[in-house]
């Protein structure tokens, strides 16, 4: 059986792979990269939400796999304050999808600026650790959280959340 994951990002594709074989161990994973017809920086739950389903369901389209994930990373501003936000949605071969929400920590002032003015976050953490790739690795999340949840980590979240709701569809029919 064959799950696509609608990134090259190796922190979401971490945690696709790492829940996925749990439940599917005999799953052949394919990345394929499809557009999230988002913003590149999601500004809102909504947004970030929906750039989730448009990858996954690109992913679908002609295709025979179990199913398609689609991850996005985006931020919202509640009451003045920045926040990372989070969302994965699952589509299955008949269309059915399948979405959930991961956890989310607040933006320090001077990341927040930047990314009002128009920057993504992924550039401003390189600039912000002195790092490369930032995305790939521990995330904001994992820097603001001192390394106690890292972006793969809380992509494993929400990829239990998906596959749980998949799996409860289908034992419920």
């Amino acid at each position: 059986m064959k799950i696509l994951i609608g990134t090259q990002n190796r922190a979401k594709t971490k945690a696709v792979q790492a829940i996925s074989s749990v439940y599917y161990p005999d799953a052949i994973f394919e990345n394929i990269e499809v557009s999230s017809d988002v913003s590149e920086q999601p500004m809102s739950q909504e947004e970030t939400r929906q750039g989730a389903i448009n990858r996954a369901k690109y992913l679908m389209e002609d295709t025979d796999a179990l199913f398609g994930i689609g991850l996005e990373g985006g931020i919202q501003v509640i009451d003045g304050q920045m926040y990372i936000c989070n969302w994965g949605a699952l589509v299955t071969q008949k269309g059915t999808v399948f979405t959930a929400t991961g956890a989310g920590v607040p933006l320090p002032k001077e990341i927040s600026e930047q990314l009002l003015a128009g920057a993504e976050l992924g550039p401003v953490m390189d600039v912000f650790t002195n790092k490369n790739g930032i995305r790939h690795d521990e995330g904001a999340i994992g820097v603001f959280s001192n390394g106690f949840v890292n972006r793969s980590a809380m992509f494993e979240h929400i990829m239990l959340l998906l596959i749980g709701q998949f799996e409860f569809s289908n034992k419920s029919k």
